[in-house]
């Protein structure tokens, strides 16, 4: 289901000053100086309503975490969460992931998360995966030394394309699992996005893994 365009989203997610970043190519390299910390900086490309990385937030005061959405009236939605836990350690940026070298400097960021992206099925959208090479070769730049990739997805094909996507841009791969709530023990530590939730309660399997970057 397509979001109705309202106008009015976008003037209310500037109005949120302290959390929304409207010009953030201004910032690239120097994102430590926004939040005024030289604390770890996490990104979540596609944030939607924001329940995964507001939580993150608010269990994480020493991480500094940036989310960026291209669909304002769903970001809005996130804002308004963090707004309401009066978060200080999270940025937003309504923006789109094509764009992330313009908005951070080399090796700037410590962990991408990527939850339940768009699996883009046809082969010749391959290229519009966020788990194309194209877009690995951009997380590697943005990545620091120590550098992770987190990412969650209910869809198969697209998990198995990036298992193969990440062995290729020679990432080392962990904590893989192909159903997540049937082989985790410690599933409090997994905060759900709200496409989670409704896959789960769906009885669809999660799969996951873990991505490090190689030097």
């Amino acid at each position: 289901m397509r979001l109705r365009k309202r106008p009015w989203v976008k003037e209310e997610i500037m109005q949120y000053t302290s959390y929304t970043v409207v010009n953030p190519e201004n910032h690239k390299g120097v994102w430590h100086k926004l939040f005024q910390n030289n604390n770890p900086i996490y990104v979540e490309l596609g944030t939607g309503r924001g329940r995964f990385i507001t939580s993150h937030a608010q269990n994480n005061p020493e991480i500094n975490y940036i989310a960026i959405e291209q669909k304002q009236e769903v970001l809005v939605q996130a804002i308004r969460k963090a707004n309401h836990l009066e978060l200080s350690n999270i940025k937003f940026i309504l923006g789109n992931v094509n764009r992330i070298l313009d908005f951070f400097g080399q090796g700037e960021i410590s962990r991408i998360y990527l939850n339940f992206i768009d699996p883009w099925p046809k082969k010749r959208h391959a290229k519009r995966r966020l788990t194309h090479q194209r877009f690995l070769d951009m997380y590697k730049h943005i990545l620091n030394d120590n550098g992770e990739i987190h990412f969650k997805t209910d869809n198969e094909l697209l998990f198995e394309f990036s298992l193969n996507e990440l062995s290729g841009q020679k990432f080392r791969l962990s904590n893989i699992s192909l159903n997540l709530y049937r082989d985790e023990h410690n599933l409090a530590q997994h905060i759900q996005t709200e496409y989670e939730e409704k896959f789960i309660n769906q009885g669809k399997p999660i799969y996951r893994l873990e991505a490090k970057k190689e030097s």
